[in-house]
């Protein structure tokens, strides 16, 4: 369904995974400091939502999401993901338990995978996952978001992924990235161009999803399928802790996650990327990072930022240390690159607390 958005003076419609929203309005870089010095708001209603009732949410979605929410309270929420028999993330979802209903939504594209797995997985648990298909998701942005919030009548939750329902339907969620402040409306899709009106009047402008993306790629905070590729882990792009608990119980792909936590590293860490590109064509998510023509990386999210220049999301060998020569792309998008050392953690000759443990005996060891 074509945003509304999209009818707005210089609005450019995005492709791919974004397709049906605004990528910008004209002016990409002044949306970009609207969101990181004032309040602007996003058109993300391409994501999809899943919403599961029933007296067993809770304790079912603990036994198949990554997450600990056995015990999430109302007006709480928190990221999570699923993961294949290997570990490797299937789904990333934000969860907010808002009024005895958990709601979900992932990326574009994937509500519909992820619903029919939860339907599988029912049995005979007291719990009701449908989509939410009348639900339109919008992100406010900005260290004004929480006096934009109030002054279009919205409750403004205290802390990250803390929730709150919206009257007449939908819910409002603060969010920790892709800026210093922001908050997720999902309103119902009927009165989507009502809440964009308010928005604005409320003193907040619109802001295309390559705005939003450039935060996001600043924050280092990952989204699936652009930063990830299907061997991902959840270790190596950072959603550890945010998106997964180490310590619950048993769901699928934990003995990976497991594993790689208590015993050793994983073979690839997410960096950001510094590209000497100019006005020259960019990389694209998927190309290979070089190193001496051999390839030791995989390219993410690609963005122009208004500070930083043009910089990307990276997933590289751990071995590939950080002052290291490399080249982002391929043909004619290959551009120098160097890694951020501020997005980079180095690895230490202390063993990580599980191998430790076992060098000193304490846990058993395993056949491979």
């Amino acid at each position: 369904m074509k945003s509304p958005l999209l009818s707005l003076p210089g609005a450019v419609p995005a492709e791919g995974r974004d397709e049906g929203v605004a990528a910008h309005y004209g002016d990409l870089f002044r949306e970009q400091r609207a969101l990181a010095d004032g309040a602007g708001f996003v058109d993300l209603s391409h994501r999809g939502v899943v919403a599961v009732t029933g007296a067993d949410r809770l304790s079912w979605l603990h036994l198949l999401l990554t997450q600990h929410v056995s015990e999430l309270p109302d007006g709480a929420g928190t990221e999570a993901l699923v993961l294949d028999a290997n570990g490797r993330v299937l789904h990333h979802m934000l969860v907010s338990h808002v009024d005895g209903t958990v709601w979900l939504d992932t990326e574009a594209g994937d509500a519909p995978a992820l619903l029919d797995y939860l339907q599988k997985m029912r049995f005979w648990s007291k719990v009701e996952p449908r989509a939410a298909d009348d639900l339109a998701v919008l992100s406010v942005v900005g260290p004004e978001t929480p006096a934009v919030l109030e002054a279009a009548g919205v409750p403004v939750p205290a802390g990250a992924h803390a929730s709150a329902a919206l009257p007449g339907g939908g819910l409002v969620r603060r969010m920790p990235w892709p800026g210093p402040d922001a908050a997720d409306l999902l309103v119902p899709r009927t009165e989507k161009d009502a809440w964009l009106s308010r928005l604005t009047a409320a003193g907040a402008r619109p802001a295309g999803t390559m705005a939003f993306e450039a935060l996001r790629v600043e924050a280092r905070a990952p989204r699936l399928h652009r930063d990830t590729d299907d061997r991902t882990i959840p270790h190596e792009v950072g959603w550890i802790p945010s998106a997964v608990h180490l310590t619950k119980g048993c769901y699928r792909g934990q003995e990976t996650v497991a594993r790689v936590a208590n015993l050793g590293r994983p073979p690839r860490r997410m960096v950001l990327l510094h590209l000497d590109a100019g006005d020259e064509e960019l990389p694209a998510p998927g190309d290979p990072v070089l190193r001496d023509g051999r390839v030791v990386g995989r390219v993410g999210t690609v963005v122009q930022h208004h500070e930083l220049g043009p910089v990307a999301l990276a997933l590289v060998k751990r071995s590939v240390p950080v002052d290291a020569e490399l080249t982002a792309g391929v043909d004619d998008r290959a551009a120098p690159a160097r890694i951020d050392p501020d997005s980079f953690t180095p690895d230490t000759d202390t063993p990580p607390p599980g191998r430790a443990a076992q060098l000193r005996g304490g846990l058993p060891g395993r056949r491979t």
